[in-house]
């Protein structure tokens, strides 16, 4: 597709981050820096050295219980917060086993800290039921220490000061997502039962729950994970009737303590004991006229979502779509580079990669699909609508309309919100499935497409190159319907539909004016003509079909859109018609001339036996020509790769390659 096309859609880019979003699109290298600096190594010796002297207070304040230990602890906490916080910053950057290895003793660290507590009690602000100790003489210290003990049903997380979370981040540093053996099972339950500590210990009084522990029977073991179980439930259930009660003020959970309880899940959201909280707080909706969920709550759980380290309903990841579009634009551009930067996948591995990313579903909402569908758009425009770009759109567009069946057997929203710029009557005739309509009726569909498409684009009300683009993006959508019409011009035993020949040149050339499109059609139509006369041919040879194209040298001179589609009109013919199997590698061989079409070939092929699985298409001879012709050419391909993401970036003018797709011809 020509550079032109960028000039079709003449809009102001109306995407929130199209900058961050280019940036994907035109990156081709990404360089990871793995190696600390040397300040970066001397920062862990100093780290080492105060983590010893830390553990050694922790102790000495851990074995005495006197009033001057006690000082002692609040005068050093201000200090110990600021080593805690270091020492997070430095294990979010290793991996479990490196911490263990660089610091043997964290678990006993740790340990000390949860059952301290002064230190989880300590805040630089004042709140609710105080309790102050200070040294005996304040007056002489600049700095008054403050530690708040909040009791109460309901404080759970909203008292949550900054001590206790980064206690709670650096535990989650510590837990092995996928233990492999029962020592790294029982390291994740120990820091499991170090959690519920600290997320129960100022619910209640931490000596009342030993007792009532004892008095049961249970061990800390059994007890922790299940009171960590009840509490997450009770939460949730709060959630829950707050949405219920609706302004029923008296018994709806304030606003400061949802969004306190979303910050400190911040770092609990890939803990599957919490995956019912973060699922009820993406749907919570209050009654508040802004977001009450913290932002930094959406884009961890985002993040968790795209890495596959945490599993939600459809619904929950829709909601946070909905709430938080930066989240929404993340996912995409994430998709996008796995279509592009990944090694040539075929149609069946993008379709897995485009259902898996849960956007086909989540765009059955409209606000979600049409945010995703300018993206697409503006990936089109910035690579000359390179075919990587056209074929991850129309496979997209396929799994959302099944999406879209699947959850609304009558319509919740009128497809005039999903596609504003078009006429309804349109988009229901390119929503018809082919496989619902018998394929010797294909043409009157597809009449009735071009018609309407026509009158939109060559109408004297109407016409802008604006309105050009908008009808063949839509078009372009339903790549069902675009893909087989030159099968059905080569077919019909009649005259050629003057409607599907312009929708041919039209599909392949939007921004042509109504003259040029006017001379491709002659052009084609000739061709056209020698095609069908060979059509039911017993015996041919090759130098019978590059007669019928004009494939000689003196035909470089037509215009690419004629040469590209003359292709296309050979390629269906060697499938189709009874000699042209005998003859598709003689005559195939003499096209591929450059890597360019031997791409644009292979791409034709990949994409025309997945539609004939996606259509049901029996056609047993047809496709064993093109599984073979695919598998050769593939081979052929193979000892002299490209690029691919410089391939999609564009060379304006010319195909871009296909994807190859070694799984689809076995």
């Amino acid at each position: 597709m020509p550079t032109v096309l960028k000039q079709l859609w003449r809009g102001p880019p109306d995407l929130m981050y199209a900058h961050s979003f280019l940036q994907c699109m035109q990156a081709s290298v990404k360089v990871l820096h793995l190696l600390p600096s040397s300040a970066m190594a001397q920062d862990l010796v100093d780290l080492s050295s105060e983590y010893q002297f830390w553990l050694r207070k922790l102790s000495i304040w851990d074995q005495a219980s006197t009033l001057e230990t006690q000082q002692d602890t609040c005068v050093h906490l201000p200090q110990f917060q600021a080593f805690l916080s270091q020492m997070y910053e430095a294990l979010k950057e290793m991996d479990s086993n490196t911490v263990i290895e660089r610091f043997p003793t964290i678990g006993q660290l740790l340990a000390k800290i949860c059952w301290n507590p002064f230190i989880l009690a300590y805040e630089r602000k004042l709140t609710t039921q105080e309790l102050s100790i200070s040294d005996p003489e304040p007056t002489r210290r600049k700095n008054h220490t403050k530690l708040s003990f909040t009791h109460g049903p309901g404080c759970l997380f909203c008292e949550f000061n900054e001590s206790q979370k980064i206690l709670i981040w650096c535990l989650c540093c510590l837990i092995k997502k996928e233990p492999l053996n029962s020592g790294e099972s029982k390291l994740n339950s120990w820091i499991r039962s170090l959690l519920s500590h600290i997320l129960s210990a100022f619910r209640f009084d931490v000596k009342e729950v030993g007792l009532f522990c004892q008095g049961l029977g249970y061990a800390p073991a059994d007890y922790y994970p299940g009171l960590l179980k009840n509490m997450v439930s009770s939460l949730v259930s709060e959630l829950r009737e707050n949405h219920l009660n609706g302004f029923n003020t008296q018994r709806r959970m304030a606003p400061e303590r949802v969004t306190s309880l979303s910050r400190v899940c911040v770092a609990l959201v890939t803990l599957p004991d919490f995956e019912p909280l973060v699922e009820a707080l993406l749907t919570y909706h209050g009654h508040e006229p802004q977001e009450v969920l913290w932002p930094g709550f959406f884009e961890a759980v985002n993040e968790a979502i795209l890495l596959k380290k945490i599993s939600l309903p459809t619904l929950a990841v829709v909601c946070l779509w909905l709430r938080h579009l930066p989240s929404l634009e993340k996912a995409t551009l994430h998709l996008f580079e796995k279509l592009i930067s990944s090694e040539r996948n075929c149609l069946q591995r993008i379709e897995c990669f485009i259902k898996d990313s849960l956007l086909p579903q989540a765009a059955c909402h409209p606000a979600i699909f049409r945010i995703v569908d300018k993206m697409f758009r503006c990936a089109l425009l910035e690579t000359d609508g390179a075919p990587e770009v056209l074929v991850a759109l129309q496979v997209f567009t396929q799994c959302f309309v099944e999406a879209l069946e699947k959850e609304n057997k009558q319509l919740k929203f009128a497809l005039k919100t999903y596609f504003p710029y078009a006429s309804t009557s349109l988009v229901m005739a390119l929503l018809q499935n082919p496989k619902d309509i018998p394929q010797g009726l294909w043409h009157q569909p597809l009449k009735h497409i071009s018609e309407m498409l026509r009158e939109t684009v060559e109408g004297q009300t109407t016409r802008s190159h604006r309105g050009g683009f908008e009808s063949w993006f839509l078009f372009i959508h339903f790549g069902g319907w675009a893909d087989i019409v030159a099968e059905q011009l080569l077919m019909s035993e009649a005259e050629p539909p003057e409607a599907l020949l312009w929708l041919l040149a039209f599909s392949s050339s939007p921004h042509d004016g109504s003259q040029q499109r006017a001379q491709t059609m002659v052009e084609v139509k000739v061709v056209l003509g020698r095609l069908v006369k060979l059509f039911r041919s017993p015996t041919l040879s090759g130098q019978d079909l590059q007669a019928a194209a004009s494939e000689s040298r003196e035909a470089d001179s037509r215009p690419l859109v004629c040469q590209q589609l003359i292709r296309l009109l050979l390629l269906s013919f060697l499938l189709w018609a009874p000699g042209g199997h005998s003859i598709a590698r003689e005559v195939i061989t003499f096209m591929a001339q450059t890597e360019d079409i031997t791409h644009e070939i292979i791409g034709f092929l990949d994409q025309t036996l997945y539609r004939w699985d996606q259509l049901c298409i029996e056609a047993p001879r047809p496709r064993k020509v093109a599984r073979d012709l695919l598998t050769e050419l593939l081979a052929q391909v193979k000892h002299s790769p490209v690029d691919h993401v410089a391939a999609v970036q564009g060379r304006s003018g010319s195909p871009r390659p296909r994807d190859e797709c070694h799984e689809f011809v076995q």
